[in-house]
């Protein structure tokens, strides 16, 4: 489902996939644009919090309180942690190939099945499926 606003997780802001979108997520969410079935606060949006040494409500609170996306991420990093250059290559690793080869594959193979793509050999990770469900 196309989500006018929302970003895939392969967009960076201050070198950090993902981010982008988790504040896209609270920003949708708050204006009230958000579909009820999107995770908030869950799933990507508590590893990236862990990363970045924040709590989740106190980054939506921040989010909420205006300003780019730049000035949230260096509040989190002057709040919480300012991940290391290998820290965030690994998180960037990751996060974008969560689903590929690992033991999430499973879980992509069947939110494919479910949407009728079994033969979509293009999405093997959580972003792309979730490229591909809003487009």
């Amino acid at each position: 489902m196309r989500v006018p606003g929302l970003r895939n997780g392969i967009e960076q802001v201050g070198g950090m996939v993902y981010v982008p979108r988790m504040l896209d997520k609270i920003r949708l969410h708050a204006a009230g644009d958000l579909p009820a079935d999107y995770n908030r606060g869950s799933g990507f949006d508590t590893r990236c919090v862990k990363v970045l040494g924040v709590e989740y409500a106190a980054l939506e609170k921040r989010t909420l309180e205006g300003g780019t996306d730049e000035q949230v991420l260096e509040w989190a990093f002057t709040t919480g942690h300012r991940p290391s250059k290998e820290e965030l290559e690994m998180w960037n690793a990751w996060i974008s190939k969560r689903g590929w080869r690992d033991e999430r594959t499973e879980s992509i193979a069947k939110m494919k099945a479910e949407r009728g793509w079994q033969n979509r050999d293009e999405i093997v990770t959580y972003f792309d499926f979730h490229r591909a469900d809003e487009e």
